[in-house]
């Protein structure tokens, strides 16, 4: 078939922009073509590619060709990615065109059509084998359709590309194979590749970290110290090794971090990683003592002075924290609004409600400028002052619906606060009235009723959040912890609960309300396990309520004591550790 002439032009422009392959001959039109266009540039006047010249298949541009082009990018452009792709593989089947084919690739992925995805990325690899961008997504896209052994070979070739590959894709393993949900699988193809670099670090410290994910920790901590035994001064080995150790000893940690400073003074890193294990195992004076050090040796480290001042935050050395992030502002702080909302915060642990709400007003534009308005609300609101709090939050002008929702969940809190809970009901039920999907919404309405006893208003809101948002772990664990709570229904709750937990695994708050519900079900044991890991991760007032109840029915009552005195300093207010300690008397 011949084009006519003004399509052979507009096949020249494609050419010129890159979207169709320069190896792709256009025929040349008939001496009976209409002349119209005879000024149009030709397709052999087209600019080549910059870079390496291509391999690429010379084949007549035909109008089947063409068509099915312009096909797949019309279908892309309105809307039918799937058309496209399909479109795009087979051109790229029928052309062997790599250009080709890193577009069906693009198209698929657009369109969520893995399958179709990796048949096109294979064929770009295989018409482009010098390209690490092919064969990186022939890659992804195996790891991705959870066909890790299969990408194993595909690995290998990307780490060995050239001298510096091994190294730098071994650290980007862990990342890669997060798109499989198989850790066994994951383990088995990274022993597989770091077998081949014995005498690499890298290659070590990623067998350790695939071995950590499948819960193997005798091989991840050997793994991370091969490392350090072939590169002693590697600080990314230290901190993972001592990651490891923190999780049976932060007092071992603290202690392999200790011996490595002992030859690496000057390793900022570790360093502040050791200060965060003292502040873990709570030797609060020895972590003062390194965070004295930390700003002794980098006076002038933004990054070193802002991990001190949270630090010092977390433990309640207040003057510390606040002359640190204050010295942030000094040295122009890239995020100024971030270090004043932090010293408002401070102020507010301190209850200097005024200099909090001096901070906060200095925050006039940005992210946090809706927070600090809500934050001022509620400083003034702590002063005894419930009417102008909600009158100041009124007046803050809302930009759009989602900020218009903000400030009715912020207000509706200072009304729980003060036990207002039915003033705070009637105000969240009168908004979903006109807005009776909205998840904020939903949850704080569901969480009041609570406190009114209106179970079934509960239960319904969140079932209905649930169906609306079904990644929203926090409205699985109220539901399963309502259920806990009251002692019944203890197998869906558990449910609730572990599926809050797949959507949020690292949520103390969550594991808290596992810990609890096993409690329910007279597992102490397990109960005691999942209390502490919460406890250990965030030493709440709450958790710390139940951890001490849990281990006093356990009949370790003196470390019950201990749990429930922490958390009177972390939580004097908690009303859940109030009402245990009545029950259980003063710790």
């Amino acid at each position: 078939m011949v084009l006519p002439r003004r399509l052979a032009a507009f096949a020249a422009t494609l050419l010129a922009a890159g979207l169709l392959s320069s190896g792709v001959r256009a025929q040349q039109p008939s001496d009976e073509a209409d002349d119209d266009d005879d000024d149009a540039p030709p397709a052999a006047q087209s600019e080549p590619a910059a870079g390496p010249p291509l391999q690429l298949p010379l084949q007549d541009l035909t109008g089947q060709t063409l068509y099915d082009f312009l096909l797949g990018e019309i279908a892309a452009q309105r809307g039918n990615p799937g058309l496209a792709a399909q479109t795009f593989l087979e051109l790229a089947k029928r052309t062997r065109d790599p250009r080709v084919a890193r577009r069906a690739v693009e198209i698929a992925n657009l369109a969520r059509m893995p399958a179709l995805a990796l048949e096109s990325a294979r064929i770009w690899h295989e018409t482009e084998l010098a390209s690490a961008q092919a064969l990186q997504a022939v890659t992804v896209l195996l790891v991705g359709t959870r066909r890790v052994d299969e990408a194993e070979p595909y690995i290998a070739k990307l780490l060995a590309i050239d001298a510096n590959s091994a190294a730098n894709g071994f650290m980007q393993l862990r990342r890669l194979l997060a798109g499989n949900p198989d850790p066994a699988a994951n383990l088995r193809v990274v022993r597989k590749l770091a077998e081949r670099y014995p005498d690499l670090p890298q290659s070590h410290l990623a067998l350790s970290q695939a071995a950590a994910a499948a819960s193997d920790e005798t091989l991840a901590l050997a793994e991370a110290r091969s490392a350090l035994a072939l590169r002693p001064d590697w600080e990314i080995a230290a901190l993972y090794e001592a990651q490891l150790l923190q999780r049976r000893s932060p007092g071992e940690a603290a202690k392999r971090l200790a011996a490595f400073l002992d030859k690496h003074p000057d390793s900022r890193d570790v360093r502040l990683g050791h200060a965060r294990v003292l502040v873990l195992d709570k030797r609060y004076p020895e972590a003062r003592a390194e965070f004295e050090s930390i700003l002794n040796r980098f006076p002038k480290d933004i990054d070193a002075i802002y991990a001190v001042g949270l630090l010092a935050f977390q433990v309640k050395e207040y003057a510390v924290a606040e002359a640190n992030f204050k010295r942030l502002l000094e040295l122009g702080y890239r995020d100024a609004n971030a270090v004043r909302y932090t010293l408002g915060q401070i102020a507010e642990e301190q209850k200097d409600w005024p200099r909090a709400i001096g901070w906060y007003e200095a925050i006039q534009r940005g992210e946090q400028a809706l927070p600090a308005r809500m934050r001022i609300a509620n400083a003034i609101a702590k002063q005894g002052k419930l009417a102008e709090a909600r009158a100041y939050l009124r007046g803050v002008g809302a930009q759009g619906e989602p900020q218009r929702v903000q400030l009715l969940v912020a207000e509706s809190q200072l009304l729980r606060d003060a036990n207002l809970h039915r003033e705070a009901f009637e105000l969240l039920g009168e908004a979903l009235q006109k807005s009776p999907d909205e998840p904020d919404l939903l949850y704080d309405h569901a969480l009041t009723a609570e406190k009114l006893d209106h179970f079934d208003i509960l239960e319904s809101s969140l079932k209905r959040l649930i169906q609306l948002k079904p990644d929203h772990a926090h409205a699985y664990n109220a539901l399963g912890y309502s259920f806990a709570e009251r002692n019944l229904r203890l197998s869906e709750a558990k449910q609730l609960i572990e599926k809050a937990l797949e959507i949020a695994p690292t949520d103390f708050f969550i594991i808290d309300s596992l810990g609890w519900v096993l409690y329910r079900m007279g597992d102490l044991k397990g109960a005691a396990r999942e209390l502490r890991r919460a406890w250990d991760g965030r030493p709440d007032g709450e958790i710390g309520a139940h951890l001490g109840e849990v281990l006093w029915t356990l009949g370790d009552r003196d470390e019950a004591r201990r749990i429930w005195q922490e958390s009177l300093k972390a939580g004097p207010e908690n009303e859940t550790l109030q009402k245990t300690l009545k029950r259980f008397g003063p710790p």
